[in-house]
């Protein structure tokens, strides 16, 4: 306050005793709005998640639904042993998206892409040939109903074709699919293999046949898993259908830029500091 009070009294006001530092505040004031500006402008040079993206990969499991389902073989049957297992694949999914598809001469949206475990349970547990209205096996309708599902939803994701076999006049329309959607898929075959003979009165149906089964996983560019009596399988299909996750990750799919202006606190706080500062004084001319 030079200037305004008289030297023989203003050092009797001032902290101290001190002379006036030559530092004023106006060039700490300065500094402290230039460093906040910088820090609310968000500085970057690294991209993240999106707090929007799922840390897992969107799933659509493509069931088929037909007389040779019920085959038992695979107890209690293979349909009902294929509910099971999907069962146990969302519990390893919590809180990821998931959607159903049933086919067999035609495919059918059974449930949209939902977060519920329990919702998928019991549609899948309610399927039945007897509701399909058509007979047959459309695995590339599945899988291009599936590929729909997914680009609708714009989520990185996979489809999961659970068959015990698949007719070999779909190979065309799967390698067509493959080639043109780029969406990731996973064959899971359920039917047990040559040398199972299954109880009597179970539903015809053929065994295992793993060269037909090989084709169409080279036709979809797929993965393909084996029913088993464990739960090796089914931790199987969970860490394919995360490496798909990842690899979408990759591909920077819901990536944003980071926000690392919090790295300007700490000078912020060490330039506030000085406004604390016993014996500060403002010199008016």
């Amino acid at each position: 306050m030079q200037g305004l009070i008289a030297d023989h009294l203003l050092k009797h006001l001032i902290v101290g005793g001190k002379e006036p530092t030559k530092i004023r505040p106006v060039y700490l004031l300065t500094a402290f709005w230039l460093v906040g500006i910088m820090a609310l402008a968000g500085p970057t040079w690294e991209k993240e998640p999106s707090p929007f993206t799922q840390d897992t990969a969107g799933l659509v499991i493509a069931l088929k639904v037909t007389p040779t389902m019920l085959a038992q073989d695979i107890q209690p049957s293979r349909l009902e042993r294929a509910t099971q297992k999907i069962h146990d694949l969302l519990k390893l999914r919590l809180g990821a998206k998931t959607a159903l598809i049933a086919y067999s001469g035609s495919a059918h949206l059974t449930m949209p892409l939902t977060v519920d475990p329990k919702i998928i349970d019991m549609f899948s547990q309610a399927l039945n040939p007897k509701i399909m209205p058509k007979k047959g096996d459309v695995a590339a309708a599945a899988l291009e109903l599936g590929g729909l599902l997914l680009n609708k939803a714009e989520i990185p994701g996979s489809i999961l074709l659970i068959a015990d076999q698949i007719d070999p006049h779909q190979l065309k329309g799967i390698r067509a699919f493959h080639e043109n959607s780029g969406i990731s898929v996973h064959i899971y075959a359920i039917a047990a293999d040559q040398g199972i003979v299954p109880p009597a009165g179970s539903p015809p149906a053929p065994a295992l046949d793993m060269e037909n089964l090989k084709k169409a996983a080279t036709a979809a560019g797929a993965s393909l898993t084996i029913v088993s009596p464990d739960d090796r399988d089914v931790q199987k299909l969970a860490h394919h259908i995360k490496t798909t996750f990842s690899t979408a990750k990759q591909q920077n799919q819901g990536d944003r830029w980071r926000d690392s202006g919090y790295w300007l606190l700490p000078v912020l706080l060490a330039l506030g500091l000085f406004f604390f500062r016993h014996g500060w004084m403002v010199v008016y001319e």
